[in-house]
């Protein structure tokens, strides 16, 4: 299966992603992920994580946000540095960010990036 960011869900999800409208996000991509082979389901799920953390962070419940970005990087740790035009590489660099942050209770930067190719 080829992900296409172009367009559809997975581009509606991106959309509302960069513009913090992290549910919204959640949504849209589940739609897909729903019926997607592996190992793009992961992939997907691990995106969702990510988007469900930062809906968590605006509700204030940091260990909700911290548990679903520690998912989502364990579900991205077996995946290369590029995947399906994601830079998994920098997605995981900024999810380590992000983690600190909210451990030293200091969230003073964006939601990762999700860098598409």
């Amino acid at each position: 299966m080829i992900l296409d960011w172009t367009q559809g869900a997975l581009a509606e999800g991106l959309r509302c992603y960069r513009a913090g409208e992290f549910f919204a996000a959640h949504e849209h991509w589940e739609s897909v992920w729903l019926h997607a082979p592996e190992p793009e389901k992961t992939f997907l799920q691990a995106l969702i994580q990510v988007a469900a953390a930062f809906h968590h962070l605006r509700r204030d419940n940091q260990k909700g946000a911290r548990s679903m970005l520690q998912g989502a990087l364990k579900r991205l740790q077996p995946y290369p540095a590029s995947f399906q035009g994601v830079s998994v590489s920098s997605l995981n660099d900024d999810i380590r960010r992000c983690l600190c942050e909210i451990e030293n209770r200091s969230i003073q930067s964006a939601c990762p990036s999700i860098q598409i190719s």
